[in-house]
């Protein structure tokens, strides 16, 4: 099984990261023309009008290979039906907000029913591996399982805040995650992974700095909905426990969560864009997008050889998870002291700026401000 399996993946991956290429350079090119692009405001990380939506690329690919892996019985049918279902109400969700804004309500909707949709195809959440013993959860563990995957989704999004972040960690969560699943004898699980991270490295040739295309909500929504399916699918088949996924995307689960706290609890709109979140306060401490993307990457690397040490020796996850999280909250203190986080300005945006924030730039007066700033085409 494994020597079949090892010359499929490497064809479906090479496939999959060469097709998402060619398809990110068509979706820019769509949406230079139909002028879908992010102008900068005073709540952007980029200084250029940039394309954006190229997301479509990731979500194409990988529900096509999930598709076609399921039809070779190489993908579990529960899975790839979970996957199928949540992912592409999700990604279309995505589009249309970043072609036509959509309200949150509609969004948090949508988020809620494909999530639910995940873990009941899943067969709920019925037990935590916790390493050194299993958690029953019952009933209750769907419930958590369909609002951390709804949270999933959504942190992922504010984590695409600046060039190669959410594609950078999607290659380096996919790579680790396929890695292990293969080694806990859950190859077609490990397929979709490993897919994921080929269709984020194919767009990431567009998106590094200084990025030619953004990823939109279809993108981003899109890899949270991905990795939530994955370690719920991975913690129900006893394969990699899904607090060890949780360990392994860190970076962003711990940074949105603990701005999202700390903004709710300062009484601020959190449901409103902003750029409170500690990867942006390092740009604006003078870090390039690349330097902090390339930070967080690291860092992410690191937690990754922790979930690894976790995985072969299971009495140590509690101690792992302690030191990943002790980590997180060293760094986000030596950012906090570089660049505090700071009440939101007061004042709402302009009407401009809220469809600037959506994605969508479709009113004449908003193509006309779009045509009066240079993007570059190569």
């Amino acid at each position: 099984m494994v020597q079949g399996f090892v010359p499929m993946t490497i064809l479906w991956v090479v496939l999959g990261a060469v097709a998402s290429g060619i398809l990110t350079g068509a979706v820019r090119t769509y949406a230079i023309g139909k002028s879908v692009l992010d102008i900068p405001n005073h709540r952007s990380s980029h200084t250029v009008p940039t394309p954006r939506g190229g997301g479509v690329a990731i979500a194409v690919v990988v529900l096509a290979g999930t598709v076609l892996g399921w039809a070779a019985d190489a993908v579990p049918r529960d899975f790839a039906v979970a996957l199928i279902g949540g992912g592409a109400a999700v990604a279309l969700t995505g589009w249309l907000d970043d072609r036509f804004r959509l309200s949150a309500a509609v969004r948090a909707a949508v988020h809620l029913v494909a999530a639910g949709w995940v873990i009941l195809r899943l067969g709920g959440l019925p037990e935590l591996d916790l390493g050194v013993t299993r958690v029953p959860l019952g009933a209750f563990g769907t419930v958590v399982g369909m609002l951390g995957a709804a949270w999933m989704i959504n942190l992922y999004n504010f984590m695409d805040g600046i060039d190669g972040l959410a594609a950078g960690e999607g290659v380096l969560v996919g790579i680790i995650g396929g890695v292990l699943l293969t080694m806990s004898g859950e190859p077609g699980l490990a397929l979709v992974a490993l897919l994921t991270a080929a269709a984020c490295a194919g767009f990431l040739w567009w998106n590094w700095h200084p990025a030619r295309i953004f990823m939109g909500d279809v993108g981003s929504g899109f890899l949270g909905i991905v990795f939530a399916t994955l370690a719920v699918a991975s913690e129900n088949r006893s394969a990699v426990p899904l607090l060890l996924w949780v360990v392994l995307l860190g970076v962003f689960i711990f940074d949105a969560t603990v701005t999202l706290v700390r903004r709710v609890l300062r009484r601020e709109r959190w449901y409103e864009a902003h750029r409170s979140h500690a990867y942006q306060r390092a740009v604006q401490a003078g870090r390039s997008h690349h330097v902090v993307t390339a930070g967080a990457l690291g860092v992410g690397l690191l937690l990754g050889i922790g979930v690894w040490v976790a995985h072969l020796w299971r009495d140590s996850i509690p101690i792992v998870v302690l030191a990943c999280l002790s980590l997180l909250t060293w760094i986000y203190f030596r950012i906090e002291k570089a660049r505090p986080m700071e009440p939101e300005p007061s004042g709402s945006p302009s009407a401009v700026e809220q469809g600037v924030d959506s994605g969508l730039v479709g009113t004449p007066a908003d193509r006309s401000r779009a045509s009066r700033h240079h993007i570059t085409r190569y």
